[in-house]
């Protein structure tokens, strides 16, 4: 692993409501170097991110109650202290206006549902300094 990787847990927020989900992505992101606080719904969500608590990514779903992913992607992208954080999309909804948005609004990337919960992971760990992954027969981190 890099020194990114061995410098200490990384702390991520999760926002899904869907509780299942959620429990999966906390589960594979635990077993690595990361903290998770997970949350239900998009209002949570900017609740954290307009705090002044370390986050060092967000994964977020675009379809949640309160506000929508794209919502809350919006508004952290003008938070002077979330503006660099990066953010990665989570939805049902694979259709190419819902990546284009995001992407427009300051998405690091966007991942259709279902997807491969190791392959998250994997991203994730690139964004602090890990080599990219060979899909899902990589060897676990």
């Amino acid at each position: 692993m890099t020194d990114a990787l061995e410098a200490g847990p990384r702390r991520v927020l999760v926002a899904d409501d869907e509780p299942h989900i959620g429990y999966i992505i906390r589960l594979k992101l635990e077993q690595g170097p990361y903290q998770v606080a997970l949350v239900a719904d998009g209002t949570e969500a900017l609740e954290h991110l307009r705090g002044s608590e370390p986050i060092d990514v967000v994964l977020l779903d675009i379809m949640m109650p309160g506000a929508t992913g794209l919502e809350v992607l919006a508004e952290a992208r003008t938070l002077p202290h979330r503006r660099e954080t990066p953010i990665i999309i989570l939805t049902a909804k694979g259709q190419d206006a819902d990546r284009r948005q995001a992407l427009e609004l300051g998405a690091t990337d966007f991942f259709t549902k279902p997807f491969s919960p190791k392959k998250l992971l994997a991203r994730v760990d690139e964004l602090f300094g890990a080599p990219p992954a060979d899909g899902d027969d990589a060897p676990p981190r």
